[in-house]
């Protein structure tokens, strides 16, 4: 399988990227499509559909192809895979029915493929990326291959969408469900964050709803540990510093913890909502600002998918947690140059709402703050 990845920052550069990367004879069949909301989805599906090329596509925070992140532009890899390799998968979530939906699309998928495995994006904010992976996990199998992100909105937190040739949503899936047998899929979830302090047990939650830690009202241990002052609605920074900073390690039985961090406050009795469950009675633990260890890690962890499961690649698809711009700024080129050079073949990556995937040894999980990386190789 050939791979290139082309960028832009209008329809007519994609469109010169585009004919560029096909004089040479090079035929792609699938273009992965991370774009800024503000471009025109319908005019890139419309170029990508008359050149044959099927789409899977997202919003995001950002993109990129190379360690330079843009804003505002279109990151696209294209890929020459056989069409009988993979199919594209895209369904509504009608009356928030996460895992029933998923679990019909991996139903579609399974029919298709004995072994299968799945890249998928969702949108809307209020979409349970947890039951989406539990649905494909029930038909499936619980061993599944499946990885991928939430999108994003250029930080507006409006409205976000994915899509594919002909159809886009602000509350679906798009997948591409791929045959294991004919093309491998190795992929890792790394976070890096460090945790500081003893675990503590979340005594009192609703799904999201983190009411108390250890009997404390859950923002008031939080930012104690975190050391933050001016805790008050008037401080308009306090959410941002408490979900890039500070989030809560969800504790695991296997696998390394799961990242929560706070997105939204309840003055009233100073719970918050984190972006994904938070169970009563699960242990946590408080993390330590991320510093330049952080990105090592996760570098660290995909050398180590390479050398373990992925000695060679054909091309490498990221999905980065938005939140780690705003901890790491210009530092975030480092890490993805790092990830690039791993095995120095085409890439795309987008800055999503949350990440999909397994860490090492563990479940696959909806996950933030975290980069989830994955490499492509057909047989």
């Amino acid at each position: 399988m050939k791979a290139k990845s082309i960028k832009g920052k209008s329809k007519a550069e994609i469109k010169t990227a585009l004919d560029e990367s096909m004089s040479v004879g090079f035929k792609p069949t699938l273009a992965i499509v991370f774009m800024s909301v503000a471009q025109d989805r319908k005019a890139i599906c419309s170029l990508l559909d008359e050149a044959g090329i099927t789409v899977f596509g997202s919003t995001t925070h950002g993109e990129f192809i190379d360690e330079e992140i843009e804003t505002g532009s279109i990151a696209i890899l294209l890929l020459d895979i056989k069409k009988e390799h993979f199919r594209i998968h895209s369904a509504e979530f009608q009356n928030y029915s996460y895992r029933e939906t998923s679990k019909t699309v991996a139903g579609k998928a399974s029919q298709d493929f004995e072994k299968v495995a799945f890249l998928l994006v969702t949108s809307n904010a209020t979409t349970d990326g947890e039951e989406v992976l539990i649905g494909l996990q029930e038909v499936a199998g619980n061993q599944v291959n499946a990885f991928g992100g939430a999108a994003g909105d250029d930080y507006a937190f409006e409205e976000t969408w994915v899509f594919t040739n002909g159809w886009e949503n602000n509350h679906g899936m798009v997948c591409i469900a791929i045959d294991e047998e004919k093309v491998a899929v190795s992929g890792i979830a790394t976070c890096g964050w460090k945790a500081v302090g003893t675990e503590k047990v979340v005594t009192k939650s609703e799904g999201n709803h983190v009411f108390t830690i250890d009997g404390t009202p859950a923002l008031d241990i939080t930012t104690k540990y975190g050391g933050l002052e001016n805790v008050s609605p008037d401080n308009k920074d306090i959410v941002t510093e408490l979900a890039a900073n500070f989030p809560l390690q969800l504790q695991r039985e296997k696998g390394n913890p799961v990242m929560r961090p706070a997105l939204v406050v309840d003055w009233e009795d100073h719970s918050f909502y984190t972006s994904g469950s938070v169970p009563e009675g699960s242990m946590i633990r408080f993390s330590l600002p991320p510093d330049w260890d952080v990105m090592e890690k996760v570098v660290k962890g995909v050398q180590n998918l390479k050398e373990t499961e992925m000695p060679e690649a054909d091309a490498v698809v990221v999905f980065s947690c938005g939140g780690r711009i705003l901890s790491f700024g210009p530092m975030m080129n480092a890490e993805i140059e790092g990830v690039k050079e791993v095995w120095n073949v085409p890439m795309a990556g987008m800055f999503s709402n949350a990440e999909l995937g397994r860490m090492a040894g563990g479940n696959l999980e909806m996950h933030n703050l975290t980069t989830c990386c994955v490499a492509l190789k057909e047989k």
